[in-house]
């Protein structure tokens, strides 16, 4: 097992009826530590699916280089590479059995001699002979031992000789995982592996992912669309859009702290409301004629930026339904979702108009067109400029702030 480094990476496609090239990754740097689980996500078209189509040697990148270890790759044969992929269509074979997609990739993992082949046909055709009658391959041997060994670890023991048209869609899934974890790769690359599955069947595969991850330690790069999947399953995420990376970190670093406006409304469902603001002195923020106090770590930033109109963000966890005072917010109910254990409150802000969304509780009356207050958490507030960065909090004793501080990409 190795780490992973992509250093300067990118990936253009020539240009077509006389079109510009296609950039799909621009100069992407990463590093991927031994045995982490990294998730990779953006929106569709931002490069993710490419970043692992050139880690596995399905695609050569235009300049840059990859690293497993120590090892450039980018111009080794996929065969080379000890990276094992599991794809969005699982890509079993449907004429091999639960158990011959297993065994796969590692029969296929040395070159074998004519006789060696033969060797091992007949001992798969005579393995449920009596002993006598059998043959036996010391190579395909070894093989069904590890077979077993993955069937068992994925709950595949019991299907082994079924065809793939006979399995579940979670079932196809282990298998597509078990075919990957049985050649003990370097590194598993996963394409949305989930996403043909219900929401049921999702989590508990997610779960059994995590797990085998964990047991096995091996270094994996994750794609995903899921929000659900990117907070959960990985160590740290890695936010692309257009083929540029925007912010590397830990699930909770990217939630409370994002770096730019995209990875505010990318990560969090909900994403983060979103609202036009104008540095006030004495540490509050103006929005249309309602004063809103600051606290916290952005709070010693705000005089040097007093008068300045910013863009400030809060999660709809951090607005609470309250009483109405010169403070809150008022705000007319738009829609309303009751989703069990909680609602979310879609609200059209009286003070300019924008709509914004609020988590309460589930048994709160929220009908379209009844009228709300807000009262915003003085310290949920994050700000951003004009361009959309984060402006950064000012540098926090180490010995009263354990808050992650931004990642720098630069």
């Amino acid at each position: 097992m190795a780490g992973v480094c992509f250093e300067a990476l990118s990936k253009s496609y020539p240009p077509r009826g006389g079109s510009d090239p296609v950039e799909v990754i621009r100069e992407l740097s990463l590093s991927i530590e031994d045995g982490e689980f990294l998730v990779l996500v953006g929106p569709s078209g931002c490069g993710k699916s490419t970043l692992l189509r050139l880690m596995a040697g399905l695609e050569t990148p235009t300049s840059g280089e990859i690293l497993i270890g120590d090892q450039p790759v980018s111009r080794l044969r996929p065969a080379q590479r000890n990276v094992a992929m599991v794809f969005q269509s699982y890509a079993l074979y449907p004429h091999l059995s639960v158990r011959d997609n297993l065994g796969f990739g590692l029969r296929r993992s040395r070159r074998r001699s004519v006789l060696q082949q033969i060797e091992d046909q007949l001992h798969r055709t005579t393995r449920r002979f009596p002993p006598r009658l059998s043959w036996t391959s010391p190579r395909e041997a070894r093989l069904e031992i590890r077979v077993n060994e993955v069937a068992e670890a994925l709950e595949l023991d019991q299907l082994l000789d079924r065809l793939p048209k006979e399995l579940s869609g979670g079932q196809k899934q282990r298998v597509a995982l078990g075919r990957a974890m049985a050649r003990q790769p370097d590194v598993f690359l996963m394409d949305e592996p989930l996403s043909n599955l219900d929401a049921k069947l999702r989590g508990s595969t997610r779960t059994r992912i995590v797990d085998l991850q964990r047991q096995l330690g091996t270094t994996t790069l994750y794609v995903t669309h899921d929000q659900v999947e990117a907070m959960t399953m990985g160590h740290r995420i890695a936010v692309l859009n257009q083929g540029r990376l925007q912010q590397l970190g830990t699930p909770m670093e990217l939630y409370r702290w994002p770096s730019n406006l995209f990875v505010a409304q990318f990560i969090g469902s909900p994403p983060m409301n979103v609202l036009p603001v104008t540095v006030a002195s004495a540490g509050t923020l103006l929005l249309g004629e309602r004063r809103l106090p600051v606290e916290g770590a952005l709070a010693d930033a705000l005089p040097a930026l007093e008068g300045q109109q910013l863009n400030g963000g809060i999660r709809p966890e951090q607005l609470r339904i309250a009483p109405a005072t010169n403070r809150n917010l008022p705000a007319d109910v738009s829609h309303s979702e009751v989703l069990g254990n909680e609602q979310l409150i879609t609200c059209r802000l009286l003070d300019g108009g924008h709509l914004i969304q609020v988590r309460a509780d589930p048994d709160l009356d929220a009908r379209p067109g009844s009228r709300v207050h807000l009262e915003a958490e003085p310290s949920a507030w994050r700000l951003f400029d004009r361009l959309g960065e984060a402006i950064a909090r000012p540098q926090p004793s180490r010995s009263n702030d354990n808050e992650p501080l931004l990642p720098n990409l630069n």
